[in-house]
């Protein structure tokens, strides 16, 4: 059965309690350790290594025609394994051995095509063998915690508080939102906030964005929320502002594209 980011439970757990309340109390087992972000801040090696994977993720993404839900996935499983599990110095083939691991193991769960060769066309030189005995330290490291409660996982049930009623525009928000969440992955600041606390700022930021008068109700609506803490949420958000902002200063320097002749 695919596996949807939006809907991480199987149909057996959801008839065993309810979903909302169990997405809640679960997102913690599906985060990286406590002091990850920490050590990604004051460790060089650990920063280094991260922005290097996510760079060779991103060109497996578009090399081998990936979904970014999959990508997405596979950093995510990246991100929980190295917060718990020493990479050892001097090995550079490490890195490529653990993305194109963590990549398999998306695809399989997202039941998209995966073939060893479309990697080898991109460096990553590993034979299938090598690629399972790693996936089965990943899935060990990860306690076979495969359906990863993700920011998307709480995208609808923060949807539903605002009430929006007109389809166009909802698609529209959560549109903005997605794309949000999909950039915020890439942000060592904002890892160490939980699941449904990321999707909730998104969801604020794009609101902020696309319906600025309603903003104000739309932010009362997810702070009346029991399961929101309004500290955490405020963080959040302002770290996700800021990074739009910077995003954006970066296009405006970007140099125009030269005039066609």
């Amino acid at each position: 059965m695919e596996f949807h980011l939006e809907d991480p439970f199987t149909s057996s757990e959801q008839q065993q309690s309810d979903s909302t309340a169990a997405l809640f109390s679960a997102e913690f087992d599906h985060m990286s350790s406590q002091d990850y972000t920490q050590s990604l801040k004051t460790g060089d090696f650990s920063a280094s290594f991260r922005q290097e994977a996510i760079a060779l993720f991103f060109q497996v993404q578009y090399s081998c025609n990936f979904d970014p839900f999959t990508t997405y996935l596979a950093v995510n499983y990246m991100d929980r394994f190295i917060s718990r599990k020493e990479i050892p110095l001097g090995k550079p083939w490490v890195l490529r051995l653990l993305v194109v691991s963590c990549l398999s193991l998306a695809a399989k769960m997202r039941e998209k095509d995966f073939a060893s060769s479309d990697f080898q066309k991109e460096g990553f030189i590993f034979d299938m063998e090598t690629i399972q005995r790693m996936e089965i330290l990943i899935l060990a490291a990860l306690n076979w915690r495969m359906r990863s409660i993700t920011p998307f996982s709480f995208l609808c049930f923060f949807m539903s508080l605002l009430k929006m009623k007109d389809p166009p525009l909802t698609r529209s928000l959560k549109g903005r939102a997605t794309s949000i969440i999909f950039k915020a992955q890439n942000e060592i600041n904002l890892l160490a906030f939980t699941p449904s606390t990321m999707a909730a700022s998104a969801l604020l930021l794009a609101s902020h964005e696309l319906f600025p008068l309603q903003f104000p109700s739309f932010k009362a609506s997810i702070l009346s929320c029991e399961h929101v803490n309004k500290e955490s949420l405020l963080k959040c958000f302002n770290a996700m502002e800021e990074m739009v902002i910077n995003e954006e200063k970066q296009r405006a320097r970007a140099p125009p594209p030269p005039l066609p002749l």
